[in-house]
């Protein structure tokens, strides 16, 4: 398992060219990039571009994975990037991404299903709360665009990763593999997000593992709050995530898969309405255990926080999550992943 970092979340992402981030990225020690989206690195699509792009991951060693956009068509119109590329045609769009990413090698391919929308009051920062849609009319639409991009994946040979986002569950997402089929259809498994839908993230690692082919890795501070529990990020290992098992899970399941971290560039705190009846109605998934869980992980984090092993919350909101945070985060948590790793394998780097 190697350890790499989201392209976009690198500190200073956007000052230096995509080449930059990769040697940038190779100087703090990743062993790879995940670029969320292959417009990232070029918005034309330049295959020249690509190619050195590839060709300079290769020359350090390092993995290169990239990404496409969102597959739920009630997010397409946040993305007009993609209609205009595929010349007013979304799924033109994607496709067109997918053949420039193959051509690369880089055929494990990032997507998901709606944004976070910061801006928005209490769980309506979730598109699952959307008034203007049901999130199951959602669903249904998703699955239906992901029937229309299939064909294209199986010809490319390429697995569309659905990101286990914060806005949908990891049922959901497992029942979007199985209906598309798990031959074009993987798992982005995102460690931080699974708990926004009040899941236990060993037990929703559990459940993504034998689907997962790629990663975001990060960790998860609680605190209790008037609505219910609030979530932040946190580096891997200051956090309630049990590594050992969760990695021991994916190793079991997916031992070639990248861990990709992506780190925090805010202090926000990500609301779980667990007391509301509307949001407990739109989890018909969610069981007694998994939500009981996450009580528990709240009331360890808060009990370590107290005992000074990990910061406090009011300390996390009092100081912001400069540059320099940001990269004590990657180097917090890619150390802490590989001594865990190491523990599971028996082996430790020289």
């Amino acid at each position: 398992m190697q350890v790499g970092v989201d392209g976009r979340k690198l500190p200073g992402a956007t000052t230096r060219d995509p080449l930059a981030n990769l040697e940038y990225a190779a100087e703090l020690g990743m062993e790879g990039v995940f670029f969320r989206t292959v417009l990232d690195v070029t918005p034309e699509l330049d295959r020249a571009v690509l190619k050195d792009l590839r060709q300079k991951a290769d020359e350090l060693g390092i993995y290169l994975e990239l990404g496409l956009a969102k597959v739920n068509p009630y997010a397409h119109a946040e993305a007009p990037e993609v209609r205009e590329l595929g010349g007013g045609d979304y799924r033109r769009g994607m496709i067109m991404m997918m053949e420039a990413a193959a051509e690369v090698g880089c055929q494990d391919l990032w997507v998901a299903t709606a944004n976070y929308k910061p801006k928005l009051p209490g769980y309506f920062v979730f598109d699952r709360f959307r008034t203007d849609v049901t999130w199951t009319e959602q669903l249904a639409a998703t699955e239906r665009f992901l029937h229309s991009l299939a064909p294209a994946a199986r010809d490319l040979g390429c697995h569309l990763n659905l990101e286990t986002h914060e806005e949908i569950t990891s049922f959901e997402l497992l029942r979007l593999v199985e209906a598309v089929g798990p031959d074009v259809l993987g798992i982005t498994f995102d460690t931080g997000n699974v708990i926004a839908r009040g899941e236990d993230p060993i037990a929703a690692a559990r459940r993504v593992a034998p689907y997962t082919r790629m990663t975001h890795v990060r960790d998860i501070a609680l605190l209790h709050t008037d609505y219910g529990i609030g979530r932040m990020l946190a580096p891997c290992g200051e956090g309630v995530i049990d590594w050992p098992t969760l990695l021991g899970v994916l190793l079991a399941e997916a031992p070639g898969t990248h861990l990709s971290i992506e780190n925090s560039r805010d202090r926000t705190v990500m609301p779980m309405h667990v007391y509301d009846e509307t949001w407990l109605a739109a989890h018909p998934d969610l069981t007694t255990a998994e939500l009981a869980e996450v009580f528990r992980l709240t009331r360890e984090y808060e009990r370590r926080a107290d005992a000074g092993e990990v910061p406090t919350t009011e300390w996390l909101l009092a100081n912001p999550c400069d540059e320099a945070e940001q990269l004590r985060f990657i180097r917090q948590t890619a150390d802490h992943l590989r001594s865990v790793i190491a523990d599971l394998t028996g082996h430790r780097g020289s």
